[in-house]
Parts: C-alpha cells; sequence; structure tokens
C-alpha cells in the first residue's frame, strides 16, 4: 500500500512505529526531524501524490484537544475535536482538507497516549459530559488495519465517564467494533449522500449499500451509531435524490436504536476553495450556484435554505425530532 515511509526520528523507536513498518517491509524509509519538512513544502503537486500518498510517522505536539467550531456537534454543551491523523484515504471532490493542506500524504501522529491524557484533563474540567469528534481532518476508521486507532482508543473511553467520542467515517472497517463490547458513550457516524452525487463526488468510498451493510452490523451487535448528511449538496433533481436516500437508509435501520441523525450544508472557507477549484476546475460542484458570506463559500441564502429545509422535513418521516440535529457548520 505505502511504497515510502517517512519517520520522525523522536518516533522511530517507538512500538506503534516499528509495528506499522513491519507491515510494509518492501516499504523505502525515510527519516526526518519534523513531518512538517514533508507535509508542508509549497512545491507539490496535491493531485499526483492523491494518486499514491506516502505515510509520514509522526508526533503530534502542542495543541491536541482542540474546541470545535460553533454549530459543530449533536446536543452537548462542550464539544473538542482532535486529529490522530492528518488527510484522509478517500477522494471526496468536496473536502475541506484538499485546500487546508499542500500535501496529499497521510500523517499518523503515533503518540496516541499523549491524545490520551490530554483528552482525560479536558473532561475532568467541567461538570457536563464532554464530547470528542475524531474525524474532523480525517476518515475516523478508514486506515484501522493499520494506525489500530479504534481498538486502542475504545477501551480509554470505556473508564472515562465523563466523555463521549464520536467516530465519524465513510468506511467499512468495523471490525475492532464488532470484536468488543459496544460502549454508550462512542457513536460510530456514517456520513452518505445520494447515490448518483456518491458517484461523482466520492471517488474511492465504499457505497451507499456496503455502509449501510457496517451499520447493520453494528446494531445488531448493539452499538448506536449516527447517521450524517454533510455536505447538503444542491443539484438538479435533488429532492428525489435525497427522498431515495433516506427512503433506503431507514427502511434498513432501526431508527429506535439510532444515536442521533445531523446535517450540515456544503461550505468552504474562500482560501480552500480557490485552492480545490484550481485543482479541479472542470468539476460542475465549484460552478454552481453559490454565494460568498463572510469569506466562506456556500449555496445563495434562499437555496441552503430550500435545501436544508426539504432534508428535515423528509427526514422527520423517518426519525422522531429529537435525534434531528441540524449543524451551520459542515465537516
Amino acid at each position: 500500500m505505502f511504497t515510502h515511509i517517512y519517520i520522525e526520528t523522536s518516533v522511530a523507536d517507538h512500538p506503534r512505529t516499528q509495528e506499522i513498518c513491519a507491515r510494509f517491509p518492501q516499504a523505502t524509509r525515510v527519516s526526518c526531524e519534523r513531518y512538517g519538512e514533508v507535509f508542508n513544502p509549497k512545491s507539490q503537486d496535491f493531485r499526483l501524490q492523491k494518486a499514491r500518498p506516502a505515510l509520514i510517522l509522526a508526533s503530534k505536539h502542542g495543541n491536541r484537544v482542540l474546541e470545535t467550531p460553533a454549530g459543530y456537534g449533536i446536543g452537548g454543551a462542550r464539544n473538542f475535536y482532535f486529529s490522530h491523523m492528518l488527510n484522509c484515504l478517500y477522494d471526496c471532490r468536496y473536502c475541506f482538507l484538499q485546500g487546508m493542506y499542500r500535501s496529499a500524504n497521510y500523517v499518523l501522529f503515533v503518540n496516541y497516549e499523549s491524545f490520551e491524557e490530554d483528552i482525560s484533563r479536558v473532561a475532568q474540567t467541567g461538570n457536563q459530559p464532554a464530547w470528542f469528534f475524531s474525524g474532523y481532518d480525517c476518515d475516523s476508521l478508514a486506515l484501522e488495519p493499520i494506525s489500530g486507532f479504534a481498538a486502542h482508543f475504545l477501551p480509554f473511553f470505556a473508564a472515562q465517564p465523563n466523555a463521549w467520542l464520536e467516530l465519524r467515517t465513510k468506511s467499512t472497517q468495523v471490525r475492532a467494533l464488532l470484536n468488543r463490547e459496544p460502549l454508550a458513550n462512542t457513536v460510530v457516524a456514517f456520513s452518505f449522500t445520494p447515490r448518483e452525487m456518491h458517484r461523482s463526488l466520492e471517488h474511492r468510498v465504499p457505497t451507499v449499500e456496503k455502509r449501510l451493510d457496517a451499520m447493520v452490523q453494528l446494531q445488531q451487535a448493539g452499538w448506536l451509531p449516527g447517521v450524517r448528511f454533510d455536505p447538503l449538496i444542491y443539484q438538479q433533481g435533488y429532492q428525489a435524490q435525497y427522498r431515495e436516500l433516506f427512503s433506503e437508509i431507514f427502511r434498513r435501520l432501526d431508527a429506535d436504536r439510532l444515536h442521533s441523525v445531523s446535517l450540515g450544508p456544503f461550505r468552504l472557507p474562500r482560501g480552500y476553495f480557490k485552492a480545490i477549484s484550481r485543482l479541479y476546475p472542470d468539476e460542475p460542484l465549484f460552478a454552481g450556484p453559490l454565494a460568498e458570506t463572510a469569506g466562506m463559500l456556500s449555496y445563495r441564502q434562499d437555496l441552503e435554505h430550500e435545501l436544508t429545509g426539504f432534508c428535515i422535513e423528509e427526514l422527520r418521516y423517518h426519525v422522531p425530532e429529537a435525534l434531528l440535529f441540524p449543524c451551520t457548520v459542515a465537516a
């Protein structure tokens, strides 16, 4: 899978580094002092790297747990995110990461224990439960067979009574969850777009059917998964497309055994939008009915309200109002 693995000298002897490298004995290993030497240079071709990304093993320093943007969450009063990885295995045209980062290589921070220390400290600083979202800068589960992220963090969160974890994913890599008892304070949240949008925008992403298969397995094992419809995409015929998607999902899932359903509109910071549209100048998504407000590119306000309002009304046919969380920030 990886032909090149870059390794920070400080983590070269870390057991997690050694275990990962052992999986790729043929990969060329390159030492570096800090991952930014490889990840941050300007003269990089994102699209070329995306075809064959390298893996960078590093240590995360500084702020490992951050507050989420306003409007991001599913009902909790205290919301935070942490990123054990930068970049995603998938290639979704709407993803903000390709506008945020110059590199398509994957950075995996192997110092999981440092994240745990920070999460525990933040969770204990308030009286109300703290939510921790792990799928903000990556897909939480897509690299699970290599990273062992969920397998490592689930026992940790099982011992954190004041902390909730959301694993957000488009992956079907759920074995680590099925191999253990379900956790009441962990939500495995799957993201969806209608089938037509999936085919044109979500490259390398498992099909809707395969993701639903994984969700059904989790429900049958006792987990309470979540469903995420973000970003919502506006295009001709979206009403029929979303209506069909909702019907398919909630025909297969037990709505009484879901944790939450959230949705949010397509939005990108202006700088990210410019960077992504340069990468994909012929992408119809970026030529759509967009408008800029306060430095964010999104659909015109009337269209955004129309799209969001339609989806909320349709979802009310399938799930109780208490499970619905319209988000003002797309992820």
